[in-house]
């Protein structure tokens, strides 16, 4: 049986594959003190009594909720003498550029637990001062009296040559705590963010592999039972949970990247190359644009801290179905970041006190609260009401708990057109040209607001929506990325001999262990494809793009930087900064097969009820159906609301909705 697990604020969404060929869909309660609870949880209802072996894949937020709340391990870090605290000097850029009163979030490593060795490695490799086993000696008794929990090492120039790097290791790892490796896991240059990084992996570390741990222990609970345990990375594909154990900063991204995943999967299949993926879940919200393959980057952040190892492109507002509305010392609304979760959770849920975009939903009457979870939860309507009565004292100006529910719907809609402009308008997208895609619990209740306020013509909302990054992350390759920094200027690119032979070179040795690691991983070579990339530059430049390796690689690369920054100068020298290589283990994927066509009018077992719902201050008759009942070809024209198991979809009244072959939700503004 093949299981895929996405912790989300809320709730944990499972998507399985029995070993039958159907695929299901369970969400439990998320357990944010012990998230590894809801997920044995999860497990153990899907098994219920099943025998077979798991294929578990996880998309976890351990990692990014560590690094945020700063609950990581006590960290030891070691560098080349006179660089201990290239950390905390950082890079001249400012996080607000006025501010001269700016306050930096302390470095994960203070001073008293980074250290210095006498050793020194030159920018090509060479050795200007070599390390002694007496330098070893005392930086091992040094690091021991700091009692650290892990180690990092990040030594200069250890991209180009490694073997102090190696050493130091191999006499810190006597300790008998976990040591994370600048070379090993991020090979480039660029000191500040190779050593941030490389303290964030060390950080993670010990959190990670002790959940990890635990996890395996849950899906192989018998020496008989034999099962797989994989993590979802921020890259966009899967690692065993050894490699994600050892190498946990690249999983920061893990649960948002299974959904950027599934979003393309689903709407690639049902024709649209061009999309924005917007993923509202309890807590947060993430945005990316695809246009035909996945799209990454090296210049991600997590808690004001650089990681450069590869991560899709994606931004993160805090506004999500938990979020709590508050108002400031003005009297103005406020929506988020802060959420509710899972534990107290909204007012309706039984528990929770402060008014959250949830409630206001289920106020203005968009919400069934005898369907929510297909039933297996019931929302308190009267209690939401109560609650936001005695808020509303509190504000100027709203009148009716309606008009502070659509007033924090306005507010929290708000909150995420900034985020989808980010992604698109801001750097020179139309959205227009796009199809907006919608899932996690609460994306169909906003994707019709925002696709009128950017001018997107249409959206989708897959099947099962509320778990499709779990679904993502099923259907996710294996996926390793290799980088390694060369500094080589290009003179003459196609006729160059000395530097094909040089890049052929790099490329060889980052395939062979790209080969051996993908065996490890259980893939076949039949099943392995090898993407060669280069990091390219004008000399004289700071930063870089990143193109597909070919021999008119220059060409290719002025035609790019024409594009993304408008222009190019072909006569300027050329510099290849990094060789990379992205190896992809295909693996199964879930078949998801197509419905029968039940022509344009839905089924009459489809339709709910009807009941009046709030559409921009008017009370309209609102039609109920229930997702599951539709086929493809049924039309249904607004306003109404479609409830099923995961997520509920509005259709506003100048709209319609057509189900497509695939059993998606395809809405269309009625004008058009």
């Amino acid at each position: 049986m093949r299981i895929a697990i996405d912790t989300g604020g809320t709730f944990t969404d499972c998507v399985f594959l029995r070993s039958d060929g159907r695929l299901e869909v369970l969400k439990v309660f998320s357990t944010p003190k012990n998230p590894a609870r809801a997920l044995a949880q999860a497990v153990e209802t899907v098994r219920a009594e099943g025998k077979e072996p798991l294929e578990l894949l996880h998309g976890t937020t351990v990692g990014t909720n560590a690094l945020l709340e700063r609950r990581g391990a006590r960290v030891a870090l070691v560098t080349t003498e006179g660089f201990e605290d290239v950390l905390v000097i950082g890079r001249q850029a400012r996080p607000r550029l006025y501010d001269f009163f700016v306050t930096r979030p302390p470095p994960l490593v203070p001073a008293a637990r980074r250290f210095g060795v006498r050793e020194r490695i030159g920018p090509h490799g060479e050795v200007l001062v070599p390390l002694t086993r007496a330098a070893l000696a005392r930086l091992r008794r040094r690091v021991a009296r700091a009692r650290p929990e892990a180690v990092a090492v990040c030594l200069l120039f250890s991209f180009a040559q490694p073997a102090h790097e190696r050493r130091v290791a191999r006499a810190l790892r006597r300790l008998g705590v976990p040591v994370s490796v600048s070379h090993e896991i991020l090979p480039e240059f660029r000191e500040y963010e190779r050593t941030a990084t490389v303290a964030v992996n060390a950080y993670l570390a010990p959190l990670l592999g002790g959940y990890l741990g635990e996890l395996g222990k849950a899906i192989r609970p018998g020496a008989s039972k034999r099962g797989r345990l994989a993590v979802m990375q921020s890259s966009g594909g899967t690692v065993s949970a050894r490699v994600a154990a050892a190498q946990p900063v690249r999983t920061l991204l893990s649960g948002p990247a299974g959904g950027v995943v599934g979003a393309r999967s689903v709407a690639a299949r049902a024709g649209f190359e061009r999309v924005i993926s917007f993923d509202m879940g309890g807590t947060s919200t993430d945005v990316a644009l695809l246009e035909g393959e996945l799209s990454t980057t090296r210049e991600g952040s997590v808690g004001g801290v650089p990681i450069a190892v590869p991560m899709l492109d994606i931004h993160t507002v805090g506004a999500g179905g938990g979020s709590i509305a508050w108002f400031d010392p003005g009297g103005a609304l406020r929506v988020g970041p802060h959420s509710a979760g899972a534990d107290p959770g909204p007012i309706c849920y039984g528990k929770g006190r402060q008014p959250t975009v949830t409630d206001a939903h289920l106020v203005l009457g968009r919400l069934d609260p005898e369907r929510f979870l297909g039933g297996a939860w019931r929302l308190d309507r009267a209690r939401a009401r109560q609650y936001m009565q005695r808020f509303l004292r509190k504000g100027r100006g709203l009148k009716s708990v309606e008009e502070l529910a659509a007033g924090i719907l306005a507010v929290a809609n708000a909150t995420m057109e900034r985020a989808l402009r980010v992604i698109s308008v801001e750097r020179g997208h139309d959205p227009r040209a796009f199809t907006l895609v919608a899932f996690g619990g609460a994306g169909g209740l906003h994707a019709c607001a925002l696709a009128r306020a950017l001018g997107i013509p249409r959206v989708l909302v897959p099947k099962f929506p509320g778990a499709l990054s779990a679904l993502g992350i099923l259907s996710s390759d294996v996926v390793k990325d290799y980088s390694r920094t060369v500094l080589l200027r290009v003179a003459n690119a196609g006729r160059d001999r000395n530097l094909e032979v040089r890049l052929e070179r790099e490329f060889s040795a980052l395939e062979r262990a790209a080969r051996a690691e993908l065996k490890r991983e259980g893939i076949q070579p039949r099943a392995q494809r090898l993407l060669r990339q280069l990091d390219l530059r004008y000399r004289g430049q700071a930063f870089e793009l990143t193109l597909a390796y070919s021999r008119n690689f220059s060409r290719a690369f002025h035609r790019a930087h024409a594009r993304r920054y408008g222009y190019a100068d072909p006569a300027r020298p050329i510099e290849v900064v990094n060789v990379r290589l992205r190896a992809v283990g295909r693996t199964q994927k879930p078949r998801l097969g197509r419905g029968v066509s039940g022509g344009t009018r839905p089924p009459k077992d489809s339709r709910l009820k009807r009941g009046p719902v709030h559409f921009d201050g008017r009370r309209l008759p609102t039609d109920f159906y229930v997702r599951e009942r539709l086929r493809p070809g049924n039309r249904i024209a607004g306003p109404a609301v479609i409830a099923e198991y995961s997520a509920t979809s509005v259709v506003p009244p100048d709209w319609q909705l057509r189900v497509d072959r695939d059993e998606n939700l395809l809405l269309e503004t009625r004008r058009r």
